[in-house]
């Protein structure tokens, strides 16, 4: 038995489940120091949909972003997710896009990257493992967990393996919609130690009630590091709180020998956000209740959000019983994915649109095809031939890595954006959100010019214009 670790979450994923990821630089700078103190064994602060979230709505280079926190936060490693051969986007990226991401992730900061795939394909983790073992970034690899026919815990421990002998330096249960119970957790974590001989992390979320118990019962088991976030900012859609989870194993043979009088600190100062946040309408007192239909429609929170506004702007509200319980059906007959970035949008869009349009599959996204076709990878359960037919026609199945279909990017991507550049880290900020990255670098060079313009005005007249009344 050993001290247990704790990773924060509040920098990424709990404001990423809560307020759909809109904490912004300027509201995490005045407390960075202070959480550097606590003695975490790592702060989760970059890579999911912060970067989608920093350019598309808070008009912020992401980048920057990532090397403020760096600049204030000297002793804690940084962390971030990483999803595979999709990076941080939602498609497959060539591999030389991965390898220079990667790379220009821990110039910028980041120590350790958890690098999960949605549908446990390892051949999509591949090119982003090598290349974080190349920049000797710790590589944190991940397991989508999920429920199913196939899925028990000799199957999980089994993907560990693998994920190890591709040179994991930690393994990770990426629990994203609640749905580990907490004997299950205990047997889940003991079977992953019976065969891998890594450090094992869990990452769970409130949504069905059951985390706190859920981490504690891993714990018992041989878990080394959980995620909670600070208790303003935890349970609901996000992380089990961290305070109590200190509380609960002080004294014990698990003591995480972190302060609570330095946590208070951060709670105090997370507290006034909050309030701010719920003042604004952009936390919703909805996602902080307990949802057990989690545990019968496998809905992470990011996911039922999403589906209430396609109903809402559709004008079906009402619908939302009927689609959760066409999910299920759905994820079944495209071969039982986890349901994760990308494919829980992938799944959920296509269950609404089953019910809807009054029948199934009358109506069928591209993404949806893809999936079905390989172009995301082997889906856990092979999808029934003749419901592939319906789906993609005539097309031809992808069996391979999917990535190998893809040529290098890079070069092209560069020579689209010669003009706007402005640090070699926009060409990869371009590669994944080219239309939202543009407007950024449209709007980043307006302010250029206007800063410039004032700085000669101020110049000529010997005067502070921000300072006149």
């Amino acid at each position: 038995m050993a001290r247990v670790k704790i990773t924060e979450t509040v920098l990424r994923d709990s404001h990423q489940s809560l307020i759909a990821t809109r904490m912004t630089t300027e509201e995490m700078l005045p407390i960075l120091s202070k959480m550097d103190e606590v003695g975490y064994h790592a702060i989760e602060a970059w890579g999911g949909a912060t970067f989608d979230a920093c350019l598309r709505f808070l008009n912020e280079d992401p980048w920057q972003r990532l090397r403020i926190i760096r600049d204030h936060v000297k002793n804690t490693k940084l962390q971030m997710l990483f999803r595979g051969q999709n990076i941080l986007g939602y498609r497959h990226y060539a591999d030389d896009v991965v390898e220079y991401f990667v790379q220009k992730s821990v110039a910028n900061g980041i120590d350790i990257i958890r690098i999960f795939d949605a549908l446990n394909d390892p051949r999509n983790l591949q090119t982003a493992i090598k290349a974080a073992k190349k920049e000797k970034a710790h590589v944190q690899a991940a397991i989508s967990y999920t429920t199913g026919p196939i899925f028990s815990n000799e199957y999980f421990a089994k993907y560990a393996k693998t994920l190890e002998e591709m040179g994991a330096d930690s393994i990770c249960i990426k629990d994203m919609a609640g749905l580990l119970k907490p004997y299950d957790a205990f047997d889940l974590v003991t079977a992953i130690k019976a065969i891998c001989n890594l450090p094992v992390e869990l990452h769970t979320h409130y949504t069905s009630g059951l985390a706190s118990m859920t981490v504690l019962k891993a714990i018992e088991a041989g878990c080394d590091i959980v995620d909670t976030a600070i208790s303003p900012m935890a349970m609901g859609t996000s992380q089990p709180p961290t305070e109590p989870i200190v509380a609960t194993l002080q004294g014990t043979p698990f003591d995480t020998g972190l302060d609570l009088a330095k946590l208070d600190e951060i709670s105090q100062y997370f507290s006034k956000l909050r309030e701010k946040y719920i003042a604004s309408g952009l936390l919703d007192t909805k996602v902080m209740k307990v949802d057990v239909n989690a545990l019968m429609y496998q809905v992470p929170g990011g996911m039922l959000s999403n589906l209430v506004s396609q109903l809402k702007q559709a004008g079906k509200s009402e619908k939302l019983q009927e689609v959760l319980e066409e999910v299920p059906r759905v994820r079944a007959d495209a071969g039982y994915p986890p349901l994760v970035t990308p494919t829980s949008q992938i799944v959920g869009t296509q269950a609404a649109l089953n019910v809807l349009m009054g029948e199934r599959y009358k109506t069928v996204t591209k993404e949806f095809k893809g999936l079905v076709r390989g172009e995301y990878g082997k889906t856990p359960v092979p999808v029934d031939p003749e419901f592939a037919k319906k789906i993609i026609g005539d097309e031809k199945m992808i069996t391979g890595r999917p990535a190998d279909e893809l040529k290098p990017e890079l070069d092209t991507l560069r020579a689209k954006i010669a003009d706007y550049m402005e640090q070699e880290e926009d060409v990869l900020t371009y590669a994944l959100f080219e239309n939202v990255a543009l407007k950024f670098f449209e709007k980043r060079a307006e302010d250029k010019k206007l800063k410039a313009a004032l700085a000669n005005t101020e110049a000529k007249y010997h005067v502070n214009i921000r300072e006149i009344k």
